[in-house]
This record gives C-alpha cells, sequence and structure tokens, in this order.
C-alpha cells in the first residue's frame, strides 16, 4: 500500500469508527508508528485534515475543522508512477506550447503535485530529470492557438491571413478546420480551403492573424484527409503518390534501420549488408532535404527524376563552396 491508499484508508477509518486506536491504524495499514506520525502530520499541515488526539477515548478521531480551511481528499486516486506519467504529459504539453492548456489544467496540476508529495518523491523530480529540446521549431503567436483550436473542436469556420513564404505575400482565406497536427517540433492546421477547394496544410506560425466565423464548418472525412495529407512522405502530400528507394551505407543503416521514415515503408538489407528502404511521397520537398542531410551515406536509386533531382542540387552546392576559396590557400 503506497502512501496515497493509505490517505483514503485513514480517512475511511476515521470516518467508519469515529474513534480510533493507533495499533488499529498501524495494523490496517502495515507500518511503523513512526511512518503513521508522518501520515498524519502530512493530512494535517499539507490537506488541513482536523484529526486530533483524544486523550479520554484513547484514540484519534476528527475534531472542528480549523475556520477558513477545507478538508478535502484529492477526488483522483493515483499511484506514483501514474502521477509522474501525467506531470511528464504536462511537461510535455508545456513544451510543445507554452501555456497551451495551462488554464484547464493548472487546478488537476496543482492536487497531482500535492500528490505526489504524499507518495514521498520530489515533486519537481520531472522538471529537473527529463530533457525535452525542441530542434528547429518555429515560433507562433500563442493567442491564435485557441481560436483555431475551438473551431477545430466546434466545427466552426475560420478566416486567416496567411503570409506565404515562397512567395513572400500574404493572402486572406477561409478555412473549414478539421484538425491540429504537431509535426517536427512545429503546429500544422489542416482544413478545406475554401479558396482553393481542397485541403491544404498551415503551419501556425504563418499565420498572422484569426477571425473567428459562426458558421459551420464543411466536414472532410478521415479518409479523404488521410488519403490527401498522410499518403506522402512528409507534411507536403498530395494524392498522386510515387516511391522513393533510397541505399544506406552499413554504418549509417545503424540508425536508419530504426527510424520510421512513413507507415508505409517497405525495408531490407542487401548481400552487402546497405540498407534499402522504400518511402511513398507525393511532394519530394521534404524528403529531398532529408536525403541531403546524409550526404555520400545515402544513394537515391529511383525514381530517376529525384535522383536527377539530388544530383543537380548536390552539383550547385559543389560549384557554390567551389567558388570559396579554403583556408589553406589562402596561407
Amino acid at each position: 500500500m503506497d502512501r496515497t491508499e493509505r490517505f483514503y484508508r485513514i480517512d475511511q477509518l476515521l470516518h467508519e469508527r469515529k474513534v480510533v486506536h493507533i495499533e488499529t491504524f498501524l495494523e490496517e495499514l502495515e507500518i511503523s508508528r513512526a511512518t503513521f506520525k508522518r501520515d498524519i502530520e502530512h493530512l494535517r499541515d499539507r490537506l488541513n485534515a482536523p484529526i486530533v488526539w483524544d486523550r479520554k477515548a484513547g484514540g484519534y478521531c476528527f475534531g472542528q475543522p480549523v475556520a477558513g480551511s477545507k478538508y478535502e481528499l484529492p477526488g483522483l486516486w493515483f499511484n506514483a508512477s501514474e502521477i509522474h506519467a501525467l506531470l511528464t504529459m504536462q511537461h510535455l504539453l508545456q513544451n510543445l506550447g507554452p501555456g497551451l492548456l495551462s488554464p484547464h489544467v493548472d487546478p488537476l496540476l496543482t492536487r497531482l503535485k500535492v500528490l505526489l508529495e504524499s507518495a514521498e518523491i520530489p515533486m519537481d523530480s520531472v522538471e529537473k530529470r527529463i530533457r525535452i529540446l525542441r530542434v528547429n521549431a518555429r515560433s507562433y503567436e500563442p493567442e491564435h492557438f485557441a481560436p483555431i483550436a475551438t473551431a477545430v473542436l466546434q466545427r466552426k469556420k475560420l478566416e486567416i491571413s496567411y503570409y506565404i513564404r515562397s512567395r513572400d505575400e500574404t493572402q486572406d482565406r477561409v478555412l473549414s478546420p478539421q484538425r491540429l497536427t504537431h509535426y517536427r517540433d512545429n503546429w500544422y492546421l489542416d482544413a478545406w480551403c475554401h479558396l482553393r477547394n481542397g485541403i491544404r496544410s498551415f503551419s501556425l506560425d504563418a499565420i498572422r492573424r484569426v477571425r473567428p466565423i459562426n458558421e459551420s464548418a464543411q466536414d472532410v472525412g478521415e479518409r479523404e484527409l488521410d488519403e490527401t495529407l498522410g499518403a506522402g512522405y512528409g507534411i507536403f502530400s498530395g494524392k498522386e503518390v510515387k516511391w522513393a528507394q533510397l541505399r544506406f551505407t552499413p554504418q549509417r543503416a545503424r540508425w536508419v534501420s530504426r527510424e520510421a521514415w512513413h507507415p508505409e515503408q517497405k525495408s531490407h538489407y542487401d548481400a552487402a549488408g546497405r540498407y534499402i528502404l522504400n518511402v511513398p511521397y507525393s511532394d519530394d520537398r521534404e524528403l529531398v532535404m532529408d536525403i541531403l542531410k546524409f550526404g555520400p551515406e545515402v544513394e537515391v536509386l529511383e525514381p530517376a527524376a529525384l535522383r536527377q533531382r539530388i544530383v543537380e542540387l548536390v552539383g550547385r552546392t559543389s560549384e557554390l563552396y567551389g567558388k570559396i576559396p579554403l583556408a589553406a590557400d589562402e596561407n
């Protein structure tokens, strides 16, 4: 029985028997006298339990509550590992988006921390012992998240001003939000775009203005969303799917073979111990970036068009560096 369970049992015994002798507590809880004393002190000091020692009756009982204080055991009963899991999830949420759910979960978080302390585990261990490093995360306006999330859940339309980086311009769009996606440390809104009359993904960091519209959003089925946004590799997707075949060196295979590039990927090793990875893609922009970061440790086998694109980009990169004198040449 952990400490949280003991608190509930102490409370139960006092309510049922009115006066409880210390030996009864020790027998029921299977703890030492010193541990019982610590439990009683915690109930009194931290949870405002009006537990008193009745010298005449020779036992513990509930006395009169202290003015201005309220005794109530937390309504949720978790063991220490469950509390740690919940606090870890809260820590993750705070890193995904500061203040994302704070107004809604802060009251619960306070009670969980009290429970965690009651389990004799330092409440700050989650923040100190779990590190979450966000890489390539782009900042977005926090005030935009709430109306977007509300529109997604309430199935209402939105009007947004969206910055299009490739053209360096801003456009107003009316959207029927479908879902929010957190991908590679960035948030995206999957929506039906009424301007383009199709499904699109909008990066939250590129949204400049949000205005809720009190009109029902157009619903798009999960299957259609997945066929458009989930069929190909990465966040840039479409319904026309092609397959890329990549060959990694045996050394790089030790890492890549453990990675999930796409739910539908296929892979095997060749006779030379090289890792062959096949992934579907619709738009090659993100796939190209991931291929290039492996340098000479990966080769595109097919399709020919993707292979040629990598060759061209590597060639242009080589030309760029060829124009820069090496440090050794400057001496």
